[in-house]
């Protein structure tokens, strides 16, 4: 087993401090779900860093005052928002198309969390996964010439402890067969996000693209409205800030650089486990395995639309 990769930041490192030193001008970035939440903090940061952000969210309308917001916060003019809303593949198939120029940093971070009822996309697709992952996997897909013309691009994967609570069930992705249980279908979706990290990295490194996982920790969002809120002990919660700190850290920081297929948590390379831990710290083995990241990526290929 190779040595996990450490830094010097923490669980209670802020994405200010992260970002702290590191020049971003002439970079351009991508967060998804960026109107709320960790990745509002993150497009913030990257933008504090002087580069071009796109927020790609659901509801530009609502983003519109995110982006004016974090201009005022950093004086970078150039932070703007465009319409992605990934369960849906035809407008994940827009968004790419209208991107014609390199494309330094691509961050996977919007989320739906433990739908209560079991809900299909057109497709038939579950939505958790498809949204989570399968939009994901399709804009990461489509955006790979952009991510090449950057010569040096990071994608940034936000999975979640979740991935704890399922492997992905390649014979029942969409709960055809299985009764449907929230949790297990959002912790399918976060392991099939670590994956998308495994296996990026192994088809891409070559052309300069690097990706990496994370969990970025307990944060109190909208994410968990159909979860009752929280139930993460106070003492183990984090600020929004110090929530989207792993994700910057793994966008921007030279520490990171041609550093790829790993899964980090709090702001370092997490322990693999082979049993889930009574404080959910750690990735299960099957959500960092090369042929679970392999067979995934085929499997997604083969749903995508053409």
């Amino acid at each position: 087993m190779s040595q996990l990769f450490q830094t010097p930041f923490s669980r209670t490192s802020t994405a200010s401090e992260v970002i702290d030193g590191v020049d971003l001008s002439g970079k351009r970035a991508i967060v998804t779900g960026a109107g709320s939440g960790i990745g509002t903090e993150t497009a913030r940061a990257l933008a504090s860093a002087g580069a071009e952000v796109v927020l790609a969210v659901r509801r530009p309308q609502a983003a519109e005052q995110i982006a004016a917001g974090i201009i005022g916060s950093t004086g970078n003019t150039k932070a703007s928002v465009r319409t992605l809303d990934l369960s849906d593949q035809d407008s994940v198939r827009r968004f790419a198309a209208a991107w014609d120029q390199p494309l330094h940093i691509l961050v996977n971070n919007a989320g739906i969390m433990a739908l209560p009822e079991l809900e299909h996309t057109a497709e038939g697709w579950e939505m958790q996964f498809a949204t989570n992952f399968l939009g994901h996997f399709a804009l990461t897909v489509r955006l790979h010439d952009a991510l090449a013309a950057a010569h040096g691009a990071r994608i940034v994967s936000v999975s979640s402890s979740g991935n704890l609570f399922s492997p992905v069930v390649f014979d029942d992705l969409h709960f055809d067969f299985r009764p449907y249980d929230p949790l297990v279908a959002y912790g399918q979706s976060k392991t099939a996000d670590a994956l998308l990290a495994v296996e990026a990295t192994h088809r891409w490194s070559g052309e300069g693209i690097y990706a990496n996982a994370l969990n970025p920790g307990a944060i109190a969002t909208g994410l968990q409205k159909h979860t009752g809120g929280l139930k993460t002990p106070k003492e183990r919660q984090k600020t929004v800030q110090q929530g989207a700190a792993t994700s910057v850290l793994l966008a921007a920081s030279p520490l990171l650089e041609k550093v790829g297929g790993r899964y980090f948590e709090d702001c370092n390379e997490a322990p693999v486990v082979t049993r889930r831990p009574a404080d959910y710290a750690g990735v299960a083995w099957y959500a960092v395995d090369p042929a679970n990241a392999e067979r995934l990526w085929d499997a997604a290929l083969d749903l995508l639309p053409a």
